[in-house]
């Protein structure tokens, strides 16, 4: 005979007792009264089992998940019971011979995704099917095609999911896709947006990295609509190269497709969380407009041929530099192997002299650095001071405005071609795709992010 389900699943301990001294149990519809006073109305929910025993987990009415400490309950009343069977709605997905066809590639984002409370765990919704039950708009977009590549979470991508993703890449290009929309956690979409861009050259068709900074079953959630924005940008997009797709301002109205070279996230949790770094957005993309804000790219051209050149040596790190760091940092880095160091340095390219011999040796030990600069914004400027003029003289290589996580990328991709350095050097010079600007524009860091509406009308309103 099979046991019946765990009606307090998830809660241990002192939780757990005072639960069942309640006579409630997980899936209960309930309202808490507090000592304070304060009355919470919703849905217990079930908790992971490696969280504490001192709370329980209410999801209210209005679509937020709340803690409560049971010590601080002085009354529960069950009002309800129906247990949640979870499942994501799948429909047919349409086909209209008069959209264009757009691949979703998945990584393991959850751009479309349901919270499973009677686990805990997320479940993707990923075949065309589900996407379609979930976002039924994209049908009106394109006929979408969905391939799943791995799951793992973003910050387990690296080399083998890298040159994986760039193959698939070509493959779904060369198969007649009009645009690739690429699923993505956003922890380090930047850093696959950016070794895509060295990756996937002369690409015909857009390729569009997507990802959402808060879940599907919250009522904030921004996974839908970027999702939408994404879709639309690959499918009917002029800009035919890698860029990441997320939230433009804080409301609804518009997402912003930032080059994937010059992208950085910038905030844990808000949902405008992606910044263009030394440059302005490419565009505003909207359910139905796009606005150019950056003429400079890369335009679609179905006659181009993509050029995929997916290889990468991951013996490369960054040196963040900080007052009073150590030689043996560095030297530990080339008694392990490493082929390349990019430094984040302070200033205009700079670190202390104490490092300098450690440099040297590292750089006649076949070691290639270079150096970009931790304030993100400008330029590394060594010959401007004794410090960074010797610095060159050691052989470390400036970088200009180059991203240090970009850096990392190219120079992972470089030394995975040669290892000659005045090859590499060459090479890590070379803009392939803007991941050096000849100019940083004034409305990028002073307006911030080339003159959007919100900013130019309280500019407006303020300036005297």
């Amino acid at each position: 005979m099979s046991q019946a389900p765990d009606a307090l699943k998830g809660y241990k301990g002192h939780a757990r007792e005072k639960l069942q001294g309640w006579g409630v149990r997980v899936w209960s519809d309930v309202c808490v009264v507090n000592d304070a006073g304060s009355r919470f109305e919703g849905v217990i929910l079930p908790r992971s089992e490696t969280l504490d025993d001192q709370h329980i987990v209410i999801k209210m009415k209005n679509g937020y998940n709340v803690g409560v400490q049971v010590d601080r309950v002085r009354e529960i009343r069950e009002v309800g019971y129906k247990e949640a069977i979870y499942k994501i709605p799948e429909k047919e997905f349409p086909t209209n011979p008069a959209l264009r066809k757009v691949t979703l590639l998945g990584t393991g984002g959850t751009i479309a995704s349901r919270l499973d409370y009677r686990t805990g765990a997320v479940i993707p919704a990923f075949t065309p099917g589900e996407l379609y039950g979930a976002v039924p708009e994209l049908a009106d977009i394109a006929n979408l095609t969905t391939k799943k590549l791995f799951g793992v979470f973003s910050e387990n991508m690296a080399r083998e999911q890298y040159i994986a993703l760039a193959r698939a890449i070509g493959d779904e290009i060369r198969g007649g896709a009009d645009g690739i929309v690429i699923g993505h956690g956003t922890d380090t979409m930047g850093h696959t947006a950016a070794v895509l861009s060295f990756m996937v050259q002369d690409s015909p068709v857009p390729i569009v990295i997507v990802g959402s900074q808060r879940s599907s079953d919250r009522p904030s959630s921004d996974a839908a609509l970027n999702l939408i924005h994404a879709v639309r940008a690959a499918a009917y997009g002029d800009i035919a190269e890698v860029q990441i797709c997320m939230f433009g301002p804080t409301s609804d109205r518009f997402g912003l497709l930032h080059r994937g070279t010059r992208c950085r996230k910038m905030h844990s949790s808000y949902r405008s969380t992606f910044r263009t770094v030394g440059d302005i957005p490419l565009c505003q993309v909207s359910r139905d407009s796009f606005v150019y804000l950056n003429r400079d790219y890369l335009k679609r051209d179905p006659t181009r041929q993509v050029k995929i050149d997916a290889v990468y040596d991951d013996r490369v790190t960054i040196l963040y530099y900080y007052p009073g760091m150590t030689p043996d940092l560095v030297d530990a880095l080339v008694e392990k192997g490493y082929r390349g160091i990019v430094i984040a340095g302070t200033g205009l390219g700079h670190v202390n002299k104490p490092l300098y011999p450690a440099l040297k040796h590292a750089i006649q030990s076949g070691v290639h650095v270079v150096m970009c600069v931790q304030t993100l914004w400008g330029y590394v400027q060594m010959y401007v001071y004794d410090t960074g003029r010797d610095l060159l003289d050691l052989g470390i290589v400036p970088l200009e405005n180059m991203l240090p996580e970009t850096a990392l990328m190219k120079l992972s991709w470089v030394l995975a071609h040669t290892d000659q350095r005045e090859e590499v050097k060459c090479m890590m010079r070379q803009p392939i795709n803007h991941e050096v600007t000849e100019r940083e524009p004034h409305n990028g860091y002073l307006i911030m992010q080339g003159g959007l509406p919100e900013t130019e009308a309280y500019i407006a309103a303020h300036w005297k």
